[in-house]
């Protein structure tokens, strides 16, 4: 992204907010946010937010070392020979993100402090791959319903979607409860979220099972974005520091940073988004009619009435 976000973070004495609680340091900015140890985070675009983490080299991205060639050998024996003709794994279909060209993405670190260190009061997915992939993914979860490509998470508090380099929304379908986006091989996408509401969050992003700042294997213990009330936030890929970031682009599961790094495909082609609110607010206020209909009572009475 070409502005800024705020990066937070979380610890028990005096540091980074990854997630959980307790005291807090604060500089200033706007994006990206952390988890426990003590919470601060990323904001939305504008200037950017860093943490004492990031001066330690907490950012650990790296682009993927080229593969090894393979040393020739020589086949004897009827057991290497059979080996030799044994059918090679079948590469899979569809696609993944690659680690990008480096974009400029200026954050700092912002204090923020979990509710619940460990537990997102909301989270959901976005499977990702190309127009007969996502359709075929659709198909056998349900009736596909298309959609622009915006979803909701968080009862509608949250909206989220991708978009491609020149600012338009990826389309996509609803089916089976699951969210799909379609996307074309070679572009580049970055990840939008909107806030509704009058709250701050900590977005926690995961791209093909890795966590968008630090490109090691997600979880709700990783510090993540802040989100600020009304406002948007947009991450262009993964973090190289508080300076700059490798974008995500399309390409095959075979050339995805999480093959050519790590060696791992199982959890290409999903997007994760956690939501995490501030100690001291209640996420379902932020529509008072929401908070009424959760409270309905079922069987208030016994019989019906007359109006």
């Amino acid at each position: 992204m070409n502005g800024v976000r705020s990066l937070g973070w979380i610890s028990a004495a005096f540091a980074l907010t990854l997630v959980g609680c307790g005291a807090s340091e604060t500089y200033s900015a706007k994006s990206p946010s952390y988890g426990p140890r003590e919470a601060a985070g990323y904001g939305q675009p504008g200037q950017a937010q860093t943490t004492s983490a990031d001066r330690d080299g907490w950012f650990e991205p790296s682009a993927p070392a080229p593969a090894a060639s393979a040393a020739p050998q020589s086949w004897g024996g009827s057991a290497a020979e059979e080996s030799a003709r044994a059918p090679q794994p079948t590469l899979r279909p569809g696609l993944g993100t690659e680690w990008g060209e480096t974009l400029s993405s200026r954050i700092t670190s912002t204090p923020f402090l979990r509710a619940d260190a460990g537990s997102p009061f909301a989270s959901s997915s976005m499977f990702y791959n190309d127009a007969a992939g996502a359709r075929a993914m659709a198909n056998a979860a349900g009736t596909p319903r298309a959609t622009a490509g915006m979803f909701s998470m968080g009862g509608g508090i949250v909206t989220m979607g991708l978009k491609d380099e020149n600012g338009n929304a990826l389309s996509g379908f609803v089916s089976g409860g699951n969210n799909y986006v379609v996307g074309e091989a070679g572009s580049r996408y970055t990840i939008i979220l909107r806030n509704k509401s009058q709250l701050r969050f900590e977005v926690v992003l995961s791209v093909d099972g890795l966590d968008v700042l630090d490109g090691k294997a997600a979880s709700f213990s990783k510090r993540g974005y802040v989100l600020d009330p009304h406002g948007e936030l947009e991450v262009d890929g993964f973090r190289q520091s508080t300076q700059a970031v490798a974008a995500f682009r399309f390409g095959s599961v075979q050339s995805s940073y999480s093959n050519q790094k790590h060696g791992e495909t199982r959890n290409v082609g999903v997007i994760g988004v956690a939501l995490f609110h501030e100690r001291g607010t209640d996420p379902w206020s932020w529509n008072s009619d929401v908070d009424t209909r959760h409270r309905a009572n079922p069987f208030p009475g016994q019989f019906a009435t007359p109006p």
